[in-house]
């Protein structure tokens, strides 16, 4: 029996988390056993807080320990606009940046034919729904560049038609690019949504 099983284990685990292999996981474990008063035991006890309490927003999908996310649940934000995206780390992106100040649909991922992934395996049927009884005047297709995310904008503004404003995030040159280290379908974006200054 090895003396080391649970920190091996521990290891393991920490290596299926994005971003980190086995020798990332290996440093980050020997960091957090080094530090185990200021960092481990702190880190375990919220792990296991977040584990008992941590859900999906009933309404928009966004992670939350209640059943209504505070998004939802904040009535100054249901000013009749309704952002689309993908997955919760792209609300949570949206969030940072602080320009929004409606309400968040989270879809769950994205239609792919190659995975089958149709429209009833994500929230498309609760973001028409949401669209009819919560007085949407505008939703904001916020999807990532894709094809299956430009597929999923398509099938959603499809089935929105009519009802109401469908918009969607500029495309093109980010702030600080430089034209050179830019692919070609970006830079045809950007040409294709020029504006007068």
């Amino acid at each position: 029996m090895s003396s080391t099983r649970d920190i091996d284990a521990l290891i393991e685990l920490m290596a299926k988390l994005p971003g980190l292999g086995p020798r990332s996981a290996r440093r980050a474990v020997l960091h957090l056993i080094r530090k185990r008063a200021l960092l481990l035991t702190p880190l375990a006890d919220t792990m296991k807080q977040v584990a008992e309490t941590a859900r999906e927003c009933l309404n928009c999908g966004n992670v939350g320990t209640s059943d209504i996310c505070d998004i939802c649940d904040n009535n100054k934000r249901a000013n009749g606009e309704l952002c689309i995206v993908e997955d919760v780390a792209d609300l949570w992106a949206m969030e940072r940046s602080g320009v929004f100040h409606g309400r968040y649909h989270v879809l769950g991922g994205t239609l792919s034919a190659l995975d089958a992934v149709g429209p009833q395996e994500l929230r498309i049927p609760r973001l028409l729904d949401r669209v009819q009884s919560e007085g949407i005047t505008e939703v904001i297709l916020a999807l990532n560049v894709t094809i299956d995310g430009q597929t999923t904008a398509h099938y959603i503004a499809d089935q929105l038609e009519g009802q109401v404003q469908i918009t969607s995030l500029a495309q093109g040159v980010p702030i600080g690019g430089e034209l050179d280290y830019l692919d070609d379908g970006t830079i045809t974006a950007a040409m294709r949504a020029r504006k007068s200054i």
